[in-house]
């Protein structure tokens, strides 16, 4: 017999779904649009690819979402205080690639990115063996600065809970240009369809092999289809800061929405060692 919880965590996951779905069609509908305005104007658009997240993680990844819907609260939520410092100055960088950068990293070596947030330092260790075009297009973007600058745009406190980040136009709808292979989908840390609290994966249209640059955060065990890479694991110091953006809540009051916290990655940085 389901019970009461299982049930509210299956109809949250749905109601995710049926939102990515919605999000899908409006980014294939402006990529109609956009090719219409280019050819017009006789400018060639490289247009860069949407991620979310969940249930498909859709980059609004993935993803991993400008044009969510989003079910008003009953009264306007009371928003917690902002617990994160201003972002440094800086832009976002628009460049992007028509191709996935060449495997140039060592497979046996150790990884770790490091996201020096407004909230604090995430730290993640990379799994360069078990998804190798995965830490390899970390590594190529965070070279070029494609993260800095940028904010985690969505936080999702009901049914998952997870931050997500990865898209410098801050919509959900932005990524660079080129899809990167489904990886490491059997990790052994997956089981029964949770993402343990802790985990990085990407976020993605739901499509096969669509990810991109968005990815997600896990600050809390997620339950969601084994349908997004894993490609590291946060620190504990690490889980503190998602900790104080989780407990900030987010901006709509139903669970998913833009995080209260400012968060803002300054710099995103891979190191070798």
């Amino acid at each position: 017999m389901v019970s009461q919880e299982q049930r509210r965590r299956q109809l949250a996951r749905e109601k995710f779904l049926r939102q990515q779905q919605r999000r899908t069609d409006a980014r294939r509908k402006s990529r109609i649009r956009n090719s219409v305005v280019a050819s017009v104007l006789g400018v060639v658009l490289v247009g860069s690819l949407a991620l979310y997240t969940t249930g498909t993680l859709k980059q609004d990844d993935d993803k991993t979402n400008a044009n969510a819907e989003v079910t008003p609260s009953a009264s306007a939520p009371s928003k917690a205080p902002d617990p994160c410092d201003k972002p440094a100055e800086g832009k976002v960088k628009s460049e992007t690639w028509k191709k996935e950068p060449a495997l140039s990293i060592d497979k046996s070596a150790k990884y770790t990115l490091k996201l020096d947030t407004t909230c604090g330092a995430i730290d993640v260790a990379l799994k360069a063996s078990a998804a190798p075009h995965t830490v390899n297009s970390f590594d190529f973007l965070a070279k070029k600065g494609y993260f800095d600058h940028s904010k985690c745009h969505r936080l999702t406190t009901n049914g998952i809970y997870v931050l997500q980040c990865g898209d410098p136009t801050g919509t959900g709808t932005g990524g660079p240009g080129y899809t990167i292979p489904d990886e490491n989908l059997k990790d052994k840390s997956l089981k029964d369809n949770i993402y343990p609290a802790g985990t990085v994966a990407m976020a993605n249209t739901g499509q096969k092999d669509s990810g991109g640059s968005q990815f997600f955060l896990v600050f809390q065990d997620s339950q969601l289809p084994p349908s997004y890479t894993p490609f590291g694991t946060v620190s504990e110091s690490g889980m503190k800061v998602l900790k104080k953006i989780a407990d900030a809540g987010e901006s709509t009051g139903a669970g998913d929405g833009a995080p209260n916290a400012t968060v803002v990655i300054d710099r995103a940085t891979v190191t070798k060692s």
